[in-house]
Protein backbone atom coordinates (compact mmCIF):
# COMPACT_ATOMS: atom_id res chain seq x y z
CA UNK A 1 0.00 0.00 0.00
CA UNK A 2 0.94 3.40 -0.77
CA UNK A 3 2.57 5.47 2.19
CA UNK A 4 0.62 8.72 0.71
CA UNK A 5 -2.19 7.06 0.24
CA UNK A 6 -2.08 5.74 4.46
CA UNK A 7 -2.15 9.77 5.01
CA UNK A 8 -5.09 10.81 2.97
CA UNK A 9 -7.26 7.89 4.45
CA UNK A 10 -7.53 9.55 8.01
CA UNK A 11 -8.97 13.05 7.76
CA UNK A 12 -8.79 13.42 11.41
CA UNK A 13 -10.59 12.05 15.34
CA UNK A 14 -13.98 13.04 15.72
CA UNK A 15 -15.34 14.84 18.51
CA UNK A 16 -18.42 14.07 19.99
CA UNK A 17 -20.31 12.56 23.82
CA UNK A 18 -20.69 9.21 22.14
CA UNK A 19 -16.89 9.20 20.88
CA UNK A 20 -16.02 10.24 24.35
CA UNK A 21 -18.31 7.24 25.70
CA UNK A 22 -16.88 4.66 23.67
CA UNK A 23 -13.75 5.92 24.53
CA UNK A 24 -14.07 5.49 27.99
CA UNK A 25 -16.49 1.90 27.69
CA UNK A 26 -14.87 0.31 24.99
CA UNK A 27 -11.39 0.89 24.22
CA UNK A 28 -12.44 2.71 21.33
CA UNK A 29 -11.12 5.42 18.93
CA UNK A 30 -13.58 7.65 16.57
CA UNK A 31 -11.81 9.22 12.85
CA UNK A 32 -13.36 11.03 10.51
CA UNK A 33 -12.09 8.81 7.02
CA UNK A 34 -12.10 9.36 3.03
CA UNK A 35 -15.31 8.16 1.83
CA UNK A 36 -13.34 5.68 -0.78
CA UNK A 37 -11.03 4.28 2.36
CA UNK A 38 -11.44 0.09 3.03
CA UNK A 39 -11.55 -1.50 6.76
CA UNK A 40 -7.72 -2.65 5.38
CA UNK A 41 -6.77 0.93 4.84
CA UNK A 42 -7.60 2.17 7.75
CA UNK A 43 -6.21 -0.33 10.01
CA UNK A 44 -2.94 -0.37 8.24
CA UNK A 45 -3.05 3.92 8.51
CA UNK A 46 -3.54 3.92 12.23
CA UNK A 47 -1.13 1.39 13.07
CA UNK A 48 1.20 3.21 11.14
CA UNK A 49 0.69 6.69 12.37
CA UNK A 50 0.42 5.75 15.57
CA UNK A 51 2.06 2.87 16.45
CA UNK A 52 -0.55 1.00 18.22
CA UNK A 53 -2.10 -2.72 17.48
CA UNK A 54 -5.81 -2.34 16.19
CA UNK A 55 -8.31 -5.24 16.57
CA UNK A 56 -11.26 -3.96 14.94
CA UNK A 57 -12.44 -1.49 12.74
CA UNK A 58 -15.94 -0.53 11.64
CA UNK A 59 -17.16 2.02 9.22
CA UNK A 60 -20.21 3.76 8.46
CA UNK A 61 -21.28 6.50 5.80
CA UNK A 62 -22.96 9.48 7.69
CA UNK A 63 -25.34 11.24 5.15
CA UNK A 64 -25.48 15.02 5.16
CA UNK A 65 -28.09 17.04 6.36
CA UNK A 66 -30.42 19.32 4.32
CA UNK A 67 -30.34 22.93 4.98
CA UNK A 68 -31.94 25.65 4.83
CA UNK A 69 -30.60 28.65 3.75
CA UNK A 70 -31.88 32.30 2.20
CA UNK A 71 -31.16 30.50 -1.62
CA UNK A 72 -33.49 27.53 -0.61
CA UNK A 73 -32.16 24.63 0.36
CA UNK A 74 -28.63 23.36 0.58
CA UNK A 75 -27.24 19.39 1.28
CA UNK A 76 -24.54 19.31 3.37
CA UNK A 77 -21.71 16.52 2.00
CA UNK A 78 -21.66 12.46 2.78
CA UNK A 79 -18.66 11.36 4.77
CA UNK A 80 -17.51 8.30 6.41
CA UNK A 81 -16.33 7.59 10.08
CA UNK A 82 -14.59 4.32 11.36
CA UNK A 83 -15.10 3.30 15.27
CA UNK A 84 -11.57 1.80 15.68
CA UNK A 85 -10.89 -0.83 18.64
CA UNK A 86 -7.53 -0.88 20.61
CA UNK A 87 -5.82 -3.65 21.71
CA UNK A 88 -6.23 -4.32 25.65
CA UNK A 89 -3.66 -1.54 26.82
CA UNK A 90 -3.23 0.59 23.88
CA UNK A 91 -4.13 4.17 23.96
CA UNK A 92 -3.77 7.08 21.63
CA UNK A 93 -2.32 10.04 22.54
CA UNK A 94 -3.19 13.16 19.69
CA UNK A 95 -0.58 15.15 21.32
CA UNK A 96 2.04 13.42 20.38
CA UNK A 97 2.12 12.00 16.52
CA UNK A 98 5.67 10.85 14.66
Amino acid sequence: MNAERLYKVIKGPHVSEKAAMSADSGNQVVFKVSSDATKLEIKAAIEKLFKVNVVQVRTLNVKGKVKRNRFGQAKKPNWKKAYVSLAQGQDIDFAVVE
